[in-house]
């Protein structure tokens, strides 16, 4: 039983996480009123802030810029059931918590808040469930993150021989 669980959730976290991703491409490249709207408060209060242009199409942060980190999240996810490619899964995974992260982040403390669409704080939900599967995946695959640490850490510092 306890086997068929585990699978299940090797399988299904990566599955979830990249079916929302993949999903909100739809909105982030076609410029939807969604987007629009939630990257138009964020760029007012960047603009506040001193920092003009931060969240704007052609910006840092640009809904561009998140739809494309967000399309290689999912594509490292899904390479990552390959089993010589598993390790590009934490990859995935740690990408994957790092960008809703910064979206969880924006929600709750910026004037974004956690319901910008009117939509009932769905998208708020789903970030908060995106981020508890990307991390619940980093625990699962510690020893695969682990390993994947040790080499790009050897990668990066070549030792002395």
């Amino acid at each position: 039983m306890m086997i068929w669980l585990s699978r299940i959730v090797r399988f299904g976290l990566p599955l979830f996480v990249s079916a929302i991703f993949l999903d909100s491409l739809r909105y982030k490249f076609t410029d939807a009123p969604e987007t629009q709207e939630i990257f138009g408060r964020l760029d007012g209060w960047a603009t506040s802030l001193g920092a003009p242009g931060l969240f704007d199409h052609t910006g840092l942060f640009s809904q561009y810029v998140i739809g494309s980190a967000e399309l290689v999240a999912s594509a490292l996810l899904l390479i990552g059931f390959i089993p010589a490619f598993r390790r590009l899964q934490v990859a995935g995974s740690a990408l994957g918590l790092a960008i809703m992260t910064g979206a969880i982040s924006f929600h709750l403390f910026t004037p974004l808040g956690i319901d910008p669409n009117s939509d009932g704080g769905g998208l708020f939900v789903a970030a908060c469930l995106v981020w508890l599967s990307c991390l619940g995946l980093l625990v699962i695959k510690r020893q695969d993150l682990l390993a994947l640490g040790c080499g790009l850490f050897r990668a990066f510092i070549p030792t002395r021989r």
